[in-house]
């Protein structure tokens, strides 16, 4: 298996979430400026984006999925299995126990997504 050409990095959460289980402070210790100061799922989604975008350009898709009117059977399975906290992140529709929406851990799995 030769190395990926693209990663998707699927956040999953509900609209109102967090980004992750920790206050949003001036550390920003998670790598993301423009959603600061209020940790919301949706803004902290977007930060990443424009992050991801600007240092993988096409090779890496974002996409953020809402659980507000429903949870996906995939969603279902891993909650079942794993029971993690939210928000969720999926590299390539699997599950890493990463647990919040932070630059550096999600950077890693890029990584080993891209060399695998």
């Amino acid at each position: 298996m030769g190395m990926a050409d693209r990663v998707t990095v699927e956040v999953v959460g509900f609209s109102y979430s967090e980004c992750g289980p920790f206050p949003c402070d001036e550390t920003r210790t998670c790598g993301l400026e423009n959603c600061a100061p209020y940790g919301a799922l949706k803004a902290a989604f977007d930060a990443l984006q424009e992050r991801l975008r600007a240092d993988y350009g096409d090779r890496v898709e974002a996409k953020l999925t809402l659980l507000d009117s429903g949870v996906p059977d995939y969603v279902k399975a891993i909650i079942e299995r794993e029971s993690p906290p939210l928000p969720l992140v999926l590299i390539n529709g699997e599950w890493r126990p990463i647990g919040r929406i932070s630059v550096d851990p999600i950077k890693r799995e890029i990584e080993k997504a891209l060399n695998a």
